[in-house]
């Protein structure tokens, strides 16, 4: 008899590295840390915004207006920028932006792999258009209903943010510390 014919995609599902119920400091105080760091990188984002903007202001003085019409290319600049920002940071071996750093933060994908570039920038863009399609209480509100603090764009995209100095403290044997 001949033994049955498999057919498709073989998938390796991996469980999740970090457990809540063994390690329930990785997530301790995670959502407000999270708040201010959001602060913190919208500081330094807008920033170099600013201070292009102010240029662009008084560029268009000296030319008599003329220099004005580059600020057209303010938005598509910011967003250009963001995503840069985004990107780099999380690709970072720290896998934070700025902002984590500063909180002790660090994201990770749910299987415990270090963030990267496009993962990152994703990220970002998530965020924003739910932040811009007023869907921003529904993305807050799920971080309190799970005991992993993830907020809505972080399950869609299957990462989860922890503790940085909480990570150090988790045996190295633990899942997430590949």
């Amino acid at each position: 008899m001949s033994e049955p014919r498999r057919i498709g995609v073989t998938i390796d599902l991996k469980p999740h590295a970090y457990d809540p119920a063994l390690h329930p400091e990785l997530f301790e105080g995670v959502l407000s840390r999270r708040i201010i760091a959001f602060f913190i990188d919208l500081v330094v984002i807008m920033a170099p915004v600013m201070l292009v903007a102010i240029f662009i202001f008084f560029f268009g003085l000296v030319t008599f207006g003329l220099g004005w019409a580059l600020f057209w290319l303010l938005s598509p600049g910011t967003v250009i920028w963001a995503l840069i920002y985004y990107g780099a940071t999380f690709a970072s071996p720290s896998s934070a932006t700025l902002g984590m750093r500063a909180m002790g933060l660090t994201m990770r994908t749910w299987y415990g792999a270090p963030c990267y570039f496009v993962l990152g920038a994703v990220h970002a863009v998530l965020f924003w258009l739910s932040v811009g399609t007023l869907i921003l209480p529904i993305l807050l509100l799920t971080g309190f209903f799970n005991a992993r603090r993830r907020l809505l764009h972080d399950v869609l995209l299957g990462t989860v943010v922890i503790n940085g100095a909480a990570l150090a403290s988790v045996p190295p044997d633990y899942p997430g510390t590949r």
